[in-house]
């Protein structure tokens, strides 16, 4: 039997949650051993849960504790909001505590329950993000109950996070489609593990591994699994990339969401949700314009009668190929850490607030409109810079410089969550809003996808429009006027 008293666990936050991750330590035995719950709440200090005692106040303790490197604290206070867990956190670094976990937020954990798998290591995001907003998942998911539910691009930041959180909806079987095998497999694995471990419903997993751009394979598995609900993630997203790979953006972001929307119509799909970006606002880059043009090929399917729908919201924290990512690996090889602009400015939200949304929206949607993601305030890139330096206890500047090296093609100052030409409106939910809008193509989404087509799709009868990226151009800022020409545009 392993040595249950190797590792000495101090549980922050003595309330439910707390007390829930205490008993499953105690029950699984290998993790080590609680020697108390510290917590603020004077009617709790000095009392024994489960034989284990409350100490506090939290700071006051801290000081006092003299620490190990097998020593470990796990936050257990899920409505915490940003500034206590900033405190906390200060706290236990200065208690010398080697490794520090968190169990997830509010918005990640339904009807109170927190399993002890949940718990990771504390993030910077944990401190960058906004105070949780509560999303009651229960009652936000009945609408996926007993659904057969297919996400695309289910290894990636977003698609991973919904099915997590699909795992509570009651679905029949949940469809994991990606052309990754290993982050379909990764996601596939944490999900089956998660169930093991008492989370969620027992929904059937079926990971599946394909291509959005393969027309005939997408009409072949969406009539094979007779799928209800479809959350379209799947998208090339990094734009100083697509700038370079602008008809490969085209291909994937547009005729790849057209192949998905086709496909779920003809199998029948109740509803589809697609996931756009605030970058699809008066676009200027060629990733911008490949989700509006995406938006435009779902809204235009939703008028026709049918239960297809745009979820639009800005950038989320820590996902792949995002700047959270960029920032750690600089600051951990010592710097410089690169930011564009002094004044660049972004919206952000945690994927988990972000994912908990839009399965929200899915529900309370209706066909042919665009509902927006409330974003908040938003945020310095500099600021967030010099947040990230002190987490990991250095100084901005003093000990980690920071660099401008200025905004690349397709990039912006400061992005914006609606155009001139849309009016947010309130709905039921206080975080989601609908636009009111007049589409910047006005019906010639058909047109335009007959212009591109030979330019993504060889044709025999177009043989010179074929990957010709000044055609593709062209095409683009005939019906987005902030997709002009780039200087030196090689043709192919």
């Amino acid at each position: 039997m392993a040595d249950e008293s190797r590792n000495t666990i101090y549980v922050i936050g003595a309330g439910f949650t707390g007390t829930t991750i205490a008993a499953e330590i105690r029950a699984k035995r290998i993790f080590g051993h609680v020697v108390a719950f510290l917590d603020d709440d004077p009617s709790k200090i000095g009392t024994l849960i489960d034989g284990i005692p409350v100490r506090g106040p939290i700071d006051a303790v801290a000081r006092a504790l003299k620490t190990t490197p097998a020593d470990e604290a796990i936050i257990a206070i899920p409505s915490a909001t940003r500034e206590q867990l900033a405190r906390i956190y200060a706290i236990l670094r200065r208690a010398k505590f080697a490794k520090i976990r968190i169990v997830p937020r509010i918005s990640q954990i339904l009807d109170g329950e927190a399993h002890l798998i949940q718990a990771r290591d504390i993030d910077p995001e944990d401190f960058l993000a906004r105070s949780p907003v509560k999303v009651s998942l229960r009652r936000s998911l009945a609408y996926l109950r007993d659904r057969r539910v297919f996400v695309t691009g289910a290894g990636g930041s977003i698609g991973s996070e919904l099915c997590r959180q699909l795992l509570e909806g009651g679905a029949e079987r949940l469809y994991l489609f990606g052309h990754g095998e290993n982050s379909i497999y990764e996601i596939e694995r944490e999900l089956r593990l998660l169930q093991e471990e008492g989370v969620g419903e027992k929904a059937t997993i079926v990971p599946i591994i394909g291509e959005i751009q393969d027309r005939d394979y997408m009409n072949f598995i969406l009539s094979r699994t007779r799928a209800n609900v479809v959350f379209h993630t799947a998208a090339h997203k990094h734009v100083p990339l697509l700038e370079a790979n602008p008809v490969e953006a085209v291909k994937n972001n547009v005729f790849g969401t057209k192949n998905v929307v086709d496909a779920a119509r003809r199998a029948g799909a109740e509803r589809f949700v697609l996931i756009s970006t605030d970058k699809a606002v008066e676009p200027n880059s060629v990733y911008g314009a490949s989700k509006l043009l995406a938006e435009e090929i779902v809204l235009r399917e939703g008028k026709n009668g049918h239960h297809f729908l745009v979820v639009r919201f800005g950038n989320v924290l820590g996902s792949r190929g995002s700047i959270l990512p960029l920032f750690r690996r600089q600051i951990l090889k010592g710097g410089p850490v690169t930011v564009t602009h002094p004044e660049t400015r972004r919206f952000f939200m945690t994927i988990p607030e972000a994912s908990s949304l839009v399965l929200t929206a899915g529900g309370v949607g209706t066909g042919g409109e665009v509902y927006l993601l409330d974003m908040g305030e938003s945020v310095s890139i500099r600021d967030l810079a010099e947040q990230m330096i002190r987490f990991y206890g250095f100084e901005p500047e003093a000990d980690i410089p920071i660099v401008y090296t200025g905004l690349r093609g397709g990039e912006k100052l400061l992005e914006k969550l609606f155009a001139d030409t849309e009016t947010p409106e309130p709905t039921e939910h206080p975080k989601i809003l609908k636009l009111k809008r007049r589409t910047l193509i006005n019906g010639r989404i058909v047109r335009v996808l007959e212009r591109l087509r030979p330019i993504c799709s060889h044709d025999p009868l177009h043989p010179s429009l074929f990957r010709n990226r000044r055609a593709l151009r062209e095409v683009l800022e005939e019906v987005i006027p902030g997709i002009g020409p780039v200087r030196e545009e090689p043709e192919f």
